[in-house]
């Protein structure tokens, strides 16, 4: 088996794995790391080869955008101190407590590659912790919890363990350059990610094909991350600033097309990018082993004091922080909207927090050699230990959180979450109301038009928020509502025909394919807008 034929199993699981994953009860990335594992184990598998600093820019860029699509800058606004609390605050104090403890049990690991190995186990995976809490249903508040400290923490995890890889390699370190380099890399990540953002709106508006526009947001993300990374900011960041700059200033209301095939499309990249990076972590356990040698077995100790000391600090930060943040919001009358609630919220949070493929990819892209030609201390250590946290947090966690949500009843709240929707559907009702009044007025509409108008948003606003009528004119609307579904109904029958009738035009003798299908994806965009 190539490399090539490799990719392509890999990249099939990772479609197939996601139905089966749903009908076996377990998680996606939980199900395509046992594939990974079970291929590396198989003598016609070939070991994975591509290059460790290859992974990061490769994978982090559309997965990060990918995520970042699905919030806003006002919610990461909102939630600021969920965000210090968890993803820096708790990455610098698990890196300090796994650094000191490896650094006494292995006197021989020197303090600097101990901060290495704490800074790549540190964050938990935000593709991870998000696909597989989703997965048991958990509240989305939440989810957001996760998805907000999964995207921050790579940031601060990634500039502390490029530190401390500098010192070992060096033979220095300096905290005070080493806090200059934090603050600098931040700042020099928003400064590319406003920037390219705002240039993409641009671009995007002189693109006036979604297809092209949709392509090029696929490029946007790589080139934040490698334009921040080469001077010196933090390419995770530059990749989060620059998506919810697109999502929120470059996407208008009216650009329905490219919402269609944008959303559609980072489906796909999220699916197939994602599944190929945690059947990656599987591949790779053979070729730890292999590097480790035969004293691997020797090493599970070592291994094990990891887990327990970065599983442990999460859970030892997150229940006092649970309490303080609580009481906070008490004094203050005002809870924010990500915080955790209680200490049941706060032990789901603890057991949630896995990690995945960033960990990997920095403990594959340490160095062989320090300055001076010596060999990087206990490198094959340092990835073993590693690996063996990724999967114990992964596997353990991810097939026994499901268990952990329903002992504490935390699943996710349908009743709640549809109220919320039907609130949110009043509001375009009553907009579209607003308008139409504007209109009528502005225009001198006819009456029939308005009154047609008038009465399909009024059936709108009855169906999301009956308790406002009295039960004739519910009973009323309900009658409406049946006739109007049996008119959409009737529509898309129509429309479905006039597909059918263009899959016959294109197959004539003499037929243009590209106007069909442009006729075709107009008549797909009408069935969609229904």
């Amino acid at each position: 088996m190539t490399q090539l034929i490799l990719l392509f199993v890999v990249l099939l699981a990772s479609i197939i794995s996601t139905p089966v994953a749903e009908r076996v009860g377990m998680p996606q990335p939980v199900l395509m790391t046992l594939i990974g594992i079970v291929m590396a184990v198989l003598p016609f598998v070939p070991n994975v080869t591509i290059q460790p600093e290859l992974i990061l820019p490769l994978v982090l860029p559309p997965l990060i955008y990918a995520a970042a699509q699905r919030s806003s800058t006002r919610y990461f606004r909102a939630n600021a101190r969920v965000i210090l609390l968890l993803a820096v605050l708790l990455v610098v104090v698990t890196t300090a407590a796994v650094a000191l403890a490896c650094h006494w049990i292995v006197p021989a690991l020197p303090l600097g590659a101990a901060v290495a190995l704490g800074a790549l186990v540190s964050p938990p995976d935000p593709i991870a912790a998000a696909a597989v809490a989703g997965s048991v249903g958990l509240p989305r508040r939440l989810l957001g919890i996760l998805e907000t400290e999964g995207l921050f923490n790579d940031v601060t995890a990634l500039v502390v363990y490029e530190l401390a890889v500098e010192a070992v390699v060096k033979g220095e370190f300096s905290t005070l350059e080493a806090v200059e380099r934090l603050v600098l890399s931040a700042v020099l990540a928003v400064v590319f990610g406003v920037g390219l953002g705002w240039l993409s709106g641009r671009l995007m508006g002189l693109l006036h094909d979604p297809t092209l526009q949709v392509a090029l947001t696929l490029l946007v993300p790589f080139a934040a991350y490698l334009l921040a990374d080469e001077l010196y900011g933090s390419g995770v960041l530059a990749v989060l600033v620059c998506s919810l700059w697109i999502n929120d200033q470059a996407v208008g209301a009216d650009d329905v097309a490219y919402r269609l095939v944008g959303e559609a499309f980072w489906d796909v990249v999220e699916l197939l990018i994602s599944g190929m990076a945690f059947g990656l972590i599987g591949l790779e356990l053979s070729s730890v082993v292999s590097t480790v040698g035969s004293h691997w077995t020797s090493m599970l100790g070592d291994a094990f004091l990891v887990i327990v000391v970065v599983v442990g600090i999460r859970l030892l930060w997150l229940l006092p922080g649970a309490w303080v943040t609580d009481s906070w919001d008490r004094a203050r009358g005002q809870r924010e909207e990500a915080a955790p609630i209680g200490w049941r919220e706060s032990v789901v949070l603890w057991w949630s927090g896995m990690r995945g493929v960033a960990s990997v990819a920095l403990a594959l892209a340490l160095p062989y050699t320090v300055d001076g030609g010596k060999a990087f201390p206990l490198r094959s250590e340092i990835i073993f230990v590693a690996f063996c946290v990724v999967l114990f947090t992964l596997l353990v966690q991810g097939l026994t959180l499901p268990a952990v949500v329903s002992r504490f009843g935390l699943s996710r709240d349908q009743d709640a979450e549809d109220a919320a929707e039907r609130r949110l559907w009043y509001r375009v009702s009553k907009a579209g109301l607003r308008r139409l009044k504007e209109l009528a007025a502005d225009e001198e509409l006819p009456d029939e038009l308005v009154d047609r108008l008038r009465q399909r948003q009024t059936d709108l606003l009855a169906r999301n928020r009956p308790d406002i009528y009295d039960e004739e004119q519910q009973r009323e609307m309900r009658e409406r509502a049946s006739r109007v579904r049996r008119f959409a109904e009737v529509e898309q029958q129509m429309l479905a025909a006039g597909r059918q009738e263009m899959q016959l035009a294109r197959m004539e003798p003499g037929a243009d394919p590209e106007l069909v299908d442009r006729v075709i994806r107009n008549l797909d965009l009408r069935s969609a807008r229904r």
